[in-house]
């Protein structure tokens, strides 16, 4: 859906996800609006849909996919209304994200525990990716994943595999919105456990490769600031791996991002790996001083080894495709039945920012329709998905969430 009244967007939405899913009475309802609508007039709508006290997770992003439509210009909106075969295993809400992203977590995992983890195939999250939005000489700071979900982990015992995102209303990093289950706010941390009687498959795809294959070593970082690699400033060394400085410009820059090496083996540090081998990172742009840069994630550390990685849009194309293709097939292997894909998808790989003819969500599109499974979806700043065998916040990429159950 795509129409300016944000009131009326919500009401119409959700209303008409309720009846082409023949569904009356939904355990769970996913909601995402473009920035320039009202948050809280497009929540107010979809709650008047939905009655009152189905919970409604999801917020603000940059644009929606849904089983026939994607886009990101005008006013995009998107609703799902889930059967969950039971209700949501447990359901807070936690402000004050900007405060402490780990303190939030411990929170937010507190709150949840009071349900208990036990038989949760999977634990959604949303929160504000935007901590400080830009100004004329700087880029935006963000919200860490990284202690959030640490915090969440010590919180919560037992914790499942936790996906979800950071939330992104446009591409200007204006401040976002979440919806808590009950209402809408902002500086939130959401999370809900879905129940046992889901099945889950979650699948990450990617589309970055290595530049060239040499290492280099972060040798000062505060926060989301990078001021040094090898010993120089950073912005010199993106000089040199451009051959110019017509990065400085972009935000976040374009093509380039920053891979850390994840799953090698003793003995093998410098060998190449396949592209889930490595989370990236953005560089949101120059700082004022032209010689440090921003990164999208504040979770890098003095020391840390790391590749300049190039975005490969070829490359995101068929891993959008086959990725796809192959979570259908294991979840089915498996005895699932997927009943609904969520799909979050960077706002990066649009192809508005990607350089693409075509979109690579319409890979997603396809594969869900050939298969019959319902699908939303929305670009975001963060994806948050298990990856080489802990939960994660990544970048530049596209995780998939089937959700089903048994099947006969």
């Amino acid at each position: 859906m795509n129409v300016p009244g944000a009131l009326d967007a919500g009401r119409h939405a959700a209303a008409e996800a309720l009846r082409g899913g023949g569904v009356l009475a939904p355990d769970l309802v996913l909601a995402f609006c473009g920035g320039a609508l009202d948050a809280e007039a497009f929540y107010a709508g979809v709650r008047a849909a939905v009655g009152p006290r189905v919970p409604i997770l999801g917020g603000s992003a940059i644009g929606v996919i849904t089983q026939d439509q994607l886009g990101y210009a005008g006013h995009p909106a998107g609703v799902a209304v889930l059967e969950l075969g039971a209700p949501l295993r447990g359901l807070a809400a936690i402000e004050g994200l900007d405060g402490s992203e780990l303190e939030a977590g411990r929170r937010l995992g507190r709150a949840l525990a009071e349900a208990g983890a036990d038989g949760s195939p999977a634990l959604l999250l949303f929160y504000d990716s935007v901590h400080t939005p830009p100004t004329a000489s700087a880029p935006p700071a963000m919200n860490a994943s990284r202690p959030l979900i640490a915090g969440l982990a010590e919180g919560l015992p037992g914790c499942p595999p936790v996906v979800g995102a950071g939330l992104l209303g446009d591409f200007e990093f204006s401040p976002t919105w979440q919806f808590g289950g009950a209402s809408a706010g902002q500086q939130l941390a959401v999370g809900a456990l879905l129940p046992p009687s889901a099945r889950t498959c979650v699948q990450v795809m990617h589309g970055c490769t290595p530049m060239d294959g040499v290492p280099h070593v972060l040798t000062r970082v505060e926060g989301c600031v990078l001021h040094e690699i090898d010993g120089r400033p950073a912005a010199s060394i993106l000089d040199e791996v451009y051959g110019s400085g017509d990065w400085r410009t972009q935000r976040p820059v374009n093509r380039l991002t920053i891979g850390v090496r994840y799953g090698e083996r003793h003995g093998e540090r410098h060998r190449l790996l396949g592209e889930d081998g490595y989370v990236n990172r953005l560089i949101t742009g120059v700082m004022p001083d032209g010689l440090a840069v921003g990164l999208f994630e504040p979770d890098l550390e003095d020391g840390a080894e790391v590749l300049f990685m190039l975005r490969d849009p070829a490359l995101m194309l068929e891993s959008a495709r086959a990725s796809s293709e192959a979570a259908v097939e294991r979840m089915r292997r498996e005895g699932g039945r997927p009943r609904f894909a969520l799909y979050i998808d960077c706002a990066g790989r649009a192809a508005i920012a990607s350089g693409t003819v075509t979109e690579e969500a319409a890979e997603v599109q396809a594969v869900m329709t050939r298969s019959g499974i319902p699908l939303l979806g929305f670009y975001s700043g963060v994806e948050v998905a298990p990856l080489q065998g802990a939960s994660r916040g990544l970048d530049w990429t596209g995780v998939l969430l089937l959700i089903g159950d048994l099947g006969p």
